[in-house]
Order: structure tokens, then C-alpha cells, then sequence
């Protein structure tokens, strides 16, 4: 066999090489985050609008990348106090969405996109400083 006759299985073992690529921030970071919420004194529940809690501070709770949520904090004793949680594209998905433009994965752009994997959860981690409330 001539080296022309391998071509046909390099390109395609190119082509797959660069499919593996496509989606990178999907592949490196995921698309859940753990959003991390303390608070002063510590043993506050916490509730989202977006349906999630954990019964008392500090805790981290699992959910995507590109969630908006408002999350409530409340404590027996104190007034309850809120965080407006959004997302923003972090660093390291900003490189992965920059890698997908370069490699011409547009396919994995979209998915990285769809899936949040290039955003990050703002502020994160938290920390609510919680007020007596008045005798």
C-alpha cells in the first residue's frame, strides 16, 4: 500500500480527534456547580426560588451553572435576610468557548451554551451576615 492510501483513515481520525474538542467547557467543567452559602452566625436555613434548601448554613448546594435564583436565609432569632444569585461567564469557560471557536466546533458551542458548562454562579461562594432581630 502507497502513503495515499492511508489519507482517507488519518483524515477521519483527525476529524474525530476534533469532534472529541467540540463541547470543551461542557467536558472540562460540567454543567452543575455547587453554590457554597455561610452565614454569621452559622445554622441558617437556606431556600431558593428555583427549588432548592439545606436545613443549616454552612452547606453547598448542587445545581446548574446558568441558574438566576433568589436564595432566602433565615434563622430563629434573627431577621431573614436574601441573595440574588445569577451567573456570568467564567474565565476558564471563556477559554473553552474561545477553543470551540478555534477548532470550529460550532456544535460545541451550542452545547456549552444550552448547557451553561461556560458560566459560572455569582457570588460564590456567599457569606450572610444575619441581624438580631429586635426584643
Amino acid at each position: 500500500m502507497t502513503k495515499t492510501s492511508y489519507m482517507p483513515a488519518r483524515l477521519a481520525a483527525g476529524a474525530a480527534m476534533l469532534l472529541t474538542l467540540t463541547a470543551c467547557a461542557t467536558v472540562t467543567r460540567g454543567s452543575k456547580d455547587a453554590w457554597v452559602v455561610n452565614s454569621e452566625p452559622p445554622g441558617a436555613r437556606v431556600e431558593t426560588t428555583n427549588g432548592h434548601f439545606c436545613e443549616a448554613t454552612p452547606c453547598a448546594i448542587k445545581m446548574s451553572r446558568k441558574s438566576e435564583f433568589v436564595a432566602t436565609l433565615t434563622k430563629e432569632g434573627y431577621k431573614s435576610a436574601t441573595v440574588t444569585v445569577t451567573h456570568k461567564t467564567a474565565g476558564s469557560g471563556a477559554a473553552a468557548v474561545a477553543g470551540n471557536v478555534l477548532v470550529g466546533g460550532v456544535i460545541g458551542l451550542g452545547v456549552d451554551m444550552v448547557t451553561g458548562a461556560s458560566q459560572d454562579l455569582t457570588p460564590n461562594p456567599v457569606t450572610v451576615v444575619l441581624e438580631k432581630k429586635d426584643k
